[in-house]
């Protein structure tokens, strides 16, 4: 079988299993290669024969078996700052709450103890800002969405979370 042949297949089974957005490490456990510039060409390859898609730097899915678009972007938070402690607060959590009356379209906001940062995916902006807390002082606020694999800001979280990062408070509902 050719490695493109192994590639799809794999990621087939991966989607079946509940992935479907992967590192380009991850890929390359799967194939049981090493992730050398080599692979990282062959990756390219496939990008540019729209067999696989970059949806953000270092991370890929299958253009033929793509993951659940309403739960990919999570998956891709999740692939970014896997490594540390996320949760979707600010404006998107605001939003998801009902506690202001916009509805943030394109754009996910993150409280992460990993480094701030902005990314462009196909699925929308995600937009990561530090939290220098205590996981302990966060902790009592936030709760597991099993829906999207993440976890979620109480509504007072948010809030604290909005104020400390001195962000539009006129949107809040009275």
């Amino acid at each position: 079988m050719r490695k493109k042949e192994k590639l799809l297949s794999a990621l087939s089974h991966a989607t079946k299993a509940g992935g479907g957005v992967h590192t380009a490490t991850e890929i390359a456990f799967m194939l049981g290669e090493k992730h050398t510039p080599a692979f990282t060409k062959f990756l390219t390859d496939c990008v540019r024969k729209g067999v696989l898609r970059r949806v953000a730097a270092g991370i890929f899915e299958s253009t033929i078996t793509p993951p659940d678009g309403s739960t990919a972007i999570y998956k891709v938070v999740n692939k970014l700052r896997g490594d540390v402690l996320n949760y979707i607060s600010l404006e998107s959590q605001l939003s998801y709450t009902g506690d202001i009356s916009q509805i943030v379209m394109d754009r996910l906001t993150v409280m992460t103890k990993g480094r701030s940062g902005i990314f462009s995916t196909p699925y929308g902006v995600i937009e990561f800002t530090h939290t220098k807390k205590t996981i302990e002082a966060i902790a009592p606020n936030i709760y597991f969405d099993s829906d999207i694999k993440m976890y979620r800001a109480k509504t007072i979280q948010a809030l604290i979370d909005l104020k400390n990062c001195n962000r539009n408070l006129h949107m809040l509902e009275a």
